[in-house]
């Protein structure tokens, strides 16, 4: 018998691993918790019959420091978030060579995330899995776009910002889903293969599902968004999977380094749409802080029920929903508890960055841009605290954790 472990996640933060016990006699490998041998970075292959076993060395002390780093996307957003509020013009640069730096951007991260990538072993895995992957899918496609037309119009808010939340929803799944779905002890696979079906899958169905229900507010170009979608999503993944295959070395050399510089160039992208509304938000925040008699809540109310408080109140709103409903949608359909984790975190985490490039690209108003760019700060920290919450809580189901050694099968 043989064993393969080959596919991981586009950002690798530190990982527990699985240790492989034998006996003398001929029987099958059994699985244990980690512990003098967590040293050991993946193991590559297990044959039966033989009493040797290859591994891939560990991980130098450089490349953890660079994998530790990628994993720490929500506090470079947050610090970029604070930075866009006080010095707006420290992102001038950037902003002043939109929308083509934007698109240049998300290039650069969907590269990065093709590097990565397989595409023989997706194939296999959707194979083997195609009901649940599937699922993932119609799920990413239908939940978030529904809450988002439902939210816009509960809240009444104005048309381009009820374009801008449509949008942001009908994107594809994020690739920091699979490192939240690592950390919640979640099915990684099963997050990876739905990323990049539903990102592949974003040519046609961000679209048209964006015209369909934003058309009502503004004009929506379905053409335009697609081949963009395309030009800026699918082909950087599918050529960074080409280089992947064709030049191994190569990426050998650049993969460790891949994953950071695709958080950053995110974190930019993401801080900079931010930055051209901070003038908006702050008059809002003059106009509340005048009020000479009003006390500090008054005054915190205030702002939060102006512009920048529907904001953040629909995108909370926008991933909650996403996070909630792909759980209990996943529960319903007697998914095991590794499966609903990841298709919850797979659904309620969005591509917002694919939702800056096409608000900037596609729509006169800044404005449309603007929930997508709160979602990348919003929807990390509410993705990273729930993944922390259910790191501590062991999956349900017996068959795939604290599982004694001798029950393996």
């Amino acid at each position: 018998m043989s064993l393969t472990l080959r596919l991981s996640p586009f950002l690798s933060p530190p990982q527990n691993h699985l240790k492989f016990t034998f006996k003398p006699h001929p029987s099958k490998p059994t699985f244990s918790s980690p512990s003098k041998f967590s040293h050991l970075h993946i193991v590559k292959s297990v044959s039966e019959n033989s009493e040797h076993f290859s591994v891939t060395p560990a991980k130098p002390r450089w490349e953890k420091v660079l994998s530790t780093a990628a994993s720490l996307y929500p506090l470079y957003v947050t610090v970029g978030s604070i930075l866009a509020c006080f010095k707006p013009s420290a992102f001038a640069w950037f902003v002043k060579r939109g929308p083509t730096s934007y698109s240049l951007s998300l290039g650069f991260i969907m590269l990065a995330m093709g590097l990565t990538l397989e595409l023989k072993d997706l194939l296999n895995l959707f194979i083997q899995r195609p009901l649940s992957i599937l699922f993932g899918c119609v799920a990413q496609y239908t939940i978030m776009p529904t809450f988002g037309m439902v939210i816009s119009k509960i809240l009444g808010l104005s048309p381009s910002l009820s374009v801008g939340l449509i949008l942001l929803a009908c994107c594809p799944g994020g690739a920091a889903s699979n490192v939240v779905t690592l950390i919640a002890r979640g099915d990684v696979p099963l997050s990876t293969v739905v990323t990049v079906c539903t990102t592949l899958g974003a040519v046609i169905l961000t679209p048209l599902l964006t015209m369909t229900l934003a058309g009502t507010y503004v004009p929506v170009d379905a053409i335009g968004l697609s081949i963009s979608t395309l030009q800026v999503v699918v082909v950087p993944v599918l050529l960074g999977s080409y280089i992947q295959s064709s030049f191994p070395l190569v990426v050998k050399i650049v993969t460790p380094f891949a994953p950071l510089f695709a958080v950053l160039a995110s974190s930019l992208l993401a801080c900079s749409v931010f930055s051209e509304n901070v003038v908006r938000f702050k008059s809002s925040m003059v106009t509340a802080s005048l009020a000479s008699d009003a006390s500090l809540i008054d005054r915190i109310q205030a702002i939060l029920s102006g512009e920048l408080g529907v904001v953040i109140l629909s995108v909370l709103l926008l991933h909650f929903a996403g996070f909630f409903v792909g759980y209990l949608s996943a529960a319903i359909c007697r998914f095991q508890e590794p499966e609903r984790r990841a298709i919850s975190i797979e659904v309620g985490m969005q591509n917002s960055s694919l939702g800056v490039v096409l608000a900037t690209s596609h729509f006169t108003s800044p404005v449309v841009a603007l929930p997508p760019a709160m979602s990348a700060v919003i929807m990390n920290i509410m993705g990273s605290g729930l993944g922390f919450c259910w790191r501590h809580v062991n999956p349900s189901n017996p068959s795939r954790t604290n599982q004694k050694p001798n029950d393996e099968e």
